[in-house]
């Protein structure tokens, strides 16, 4: 991804006080994807958590099977020296660029993907290989979607231009934390517990989730003709309007969310 001049020099953001923060500001979590490069990744210390009355239910044995999956995919860390994670981001290479071929799995190229050095594998700190598999599912299952995101296709876009693969990373971030999947051994806010009844009619739930995450923060992102540094205020409207459609009555699978639609435009 080509960036635009003097972006590198960016360092601060507005949160939603229209007070200035600054982007390395550390998140809660140890393994919070912050560095002296990162610009996302304090939203998630700044978004007001809100508080949910505790309602008792019980999961079925089919969705006690599937979130604990999911729960297990989590707490994998993406781990570069892995034969198998390996071939996962060259496979991201490949399907996102088929004739390009890549020099190595630390190489310059990985900046065109959005990727913020020549090292993915320092991206994935703050999320873990689930962002890959995200990715991955996204590009392989809706790929004209993958496409027109990667490549930015769609509308009046900014000078400064989100970047892309580190974009994703933050969005399979927040929709973890978004539906209380951390907390065992099921989650306790509205969003997760709705969010269980889909995953019970569809393993897939979560990743089809992430896919139409991401084409709502772009569109998001072109509604609200945002730039570069106005990231974390895109991410926190799409959370608002993801949390939005998985309270209404009549979501029964991922394919009635009202945002489900942006997959085919």
């Amino acid at each position: 991804m080509k960036r635009g001049k003097g972006e590198k020099k960016a360092t601060k953001n507005r949160d939603g006080s229209g007070q200035v923060v600054p982007l390395t500001e550390p998140v809660v979590t140890a393994t919070g994807m912050v560095g002296t490069r990162s610009w996302i990744g304090g939203l998630f210390t700044r978004s007001n958590r809100r508080q949910e009355k505790s309602v008792e239910y019980t999961l079925s044995p089919l969705q006690e099977e599937r979130l604990q999956r999911l729960q297990d995919r989590m707490v994998v860390p993406f781990d570069e020296t892995r034969p198998d994670h390996q071939e996962s981001l060259k496979a991201l290479w490949n399907v996102a660029y088929p004739n390009v071929n890549l020099t190595g799995l630390v190489t310059e190229q990985w900046k065109e993907m959005g990727w913020q050095g020549p090292n993915p594998s320092t991206d994935f700190r703050g999320c873990g290989f689930i962002a890959l598999e995200n990715l991955l599912f996204s590009a392989r299952t809706y790929p004209v979607c993958f496409r027109r995101l990667l490549l930015k296709q769609r509308g009046d876009r900014a000078k400064w231009e989100y970047p892309f693969a580190v974009a994703g990373i933050n969005i399979s971030f927040m929709l973890i934390q978004m539906l209380d999947l951390q907390n065992n051994p099921k989650p306790k806010c509205l969003p997760g517990m709705n969010f269980l009844k889909l995953l019970e009619e569809d393993e897939n739930a979560f990743d089809v989730l992430y896919c139409i995450a991401f084409a709502m923060m772009d569109a998001q992102w072109l509604a609200m003709h945002a730039s570069y540094m106005e990231f974390n205020e895109v991410l926190q409207a799409t959370r608002n309007q993801l949390e939005r459609e998985l309270s209404l009555d009549d979501i029964h699978r991922i394919q009635d969310l009202p945002a489900y639609n942006l997959l085919f435009q």
